[in-house]
């Protein structure tokens, strides 16, 4: 079985209690979790969360949810909790929470991949092609052209020494997992450039853990600062798929 897991706090750092905050007459992490819904290829869709108040949210909406320790220091530590409880489970899909314009096609599409390159990549974290990636928050992706994923940094790189002629890839917030590799990666320590870049995958890297990447054509971006939650709350009246739930 393939299981959708939705980590999801009510402490967050940049955007207090950014998970219930209101987008279009609904919180925000509910959009997310009826997005993951309407992917074909996952066979069940949970948010794992800390906090009952975002429990009873999305209950309300008809969704499911678990109620996870408070200790975690990530959203993977915190599905991971989860997912050792999942005993049918073949692949894990980590879907960040606050993603209120996910688009259900990508979560397929990362399925497809994934199923297709099981045997290569224990991990597998689209991409998508983008300019103007200058912040922090945008996670960078350098890969091969066997979609071998070699480094991941908030900072532009490739840096342009000799040749600006180039493009800069940020990885979407929807991660596959194997589910053993998930166990696995959740047991390891924090690495050395994981804490100096603040990137979670740089663990799975720095201990010889496969991760592949393609390349995507979404949109999809994530709800990390007030920017952008007043963007989120213009396009959310508009979205197609917003009309459909």
């Amino acid at each position: 079985m393939i299981f959708g897991l939705i980590p999801s706090r009510l402490a967050s750092r940049r955007l207090e209690k950014k998970a219930l905050l209101d987008i279009d007459g609904l919180p925000l992490v509910v959009h997310t979790f009826k997005r993951a819904k309407m992917a074909k290829l996952l066979d069940q869709v949970i948010v794992c969360t800390d906090s009952k108040k975002i429990g009873n949210v999305i209950n309300k909406h008809g969704g499911e949810f678990r109620l996870t320790s408070k200790k975690h220091k990530n959203g993977t530590e915190r599905i991971a909790e989860v997912a050792r409880k999942l005993k049918k489970a073949k692949l894990i899909i980590d879907i960040q929470g606050d993603e209120p314009l996910l688009n259900p096609n990508d979560i397929d599409n990362l399925i497809k991949f994934h199923k297709k390159n099981f045997k290569k990549f224990d991990i597998v974290v689209p991409c998508i092609k983008g300019s103007n990636l200058d912040s922090k928050n945008i996670v960078k992706v350098l890969f091969n052209k066997m979609g071998k994923v070699l480094y991941l940094s908030r900072a532009p790189v490739p840096f342009g020494f000799k040749n600006n002629d180039f493009n800069l890839f940020k990885h979407l917030s929807v991660i596959s997992f194997k589910k053993e590799s998930l166990i696995k990666f959740s047991k390891l320590k924090e690495s050395k450039y994981e804490k100096i870049e603040g990137v979670e995958l740089l663990r799975a890297l720095e201990n010889e853990i496969s991760v592949g990447t393609f390349v995507s054509k979404s949109n999809s971006f994530a709800v990390d600062v007030k920017s952008d939650l007043a963007k989120a709350k213009i396009i959310m009246p508009h979205d197609n798929l917003r009309k459909k739930y």
